[in-house]
């Protein structure tokens, strides 16, 4: 199910890149933690909002300002 693009570009953006900062983080830098594959999911879903829009700014009802 895809949802309707309901966030600016550039905060697709930002989402996308913090969301592969916190894989990286995850697998290269914390290697030997438990929190590893916590934070590693945590930026899988991050990026995720940035490529297919966010499920919870849809169900608050937040939407792109049409010009």
């Amino acid at each position: 199910m895809l949802y309707r693009k309901n966030i600016p570009g550039w905060e697709r953006a930002v989402r996308v890149i913090a969301g592969l900062m916190m894989i990286a983080v995850g697998l290269f830098w914390m290697r030997g933690s438990a929190m590893v594959y916590v934070l590693a999911a945590m930026g899988v879903m991050a990026a995720m909002t940035g490529f297919i829009g966010c499920p919870m700014c849809s169900i608050a009802g937040r939407t792109l300002e049409q010009k």
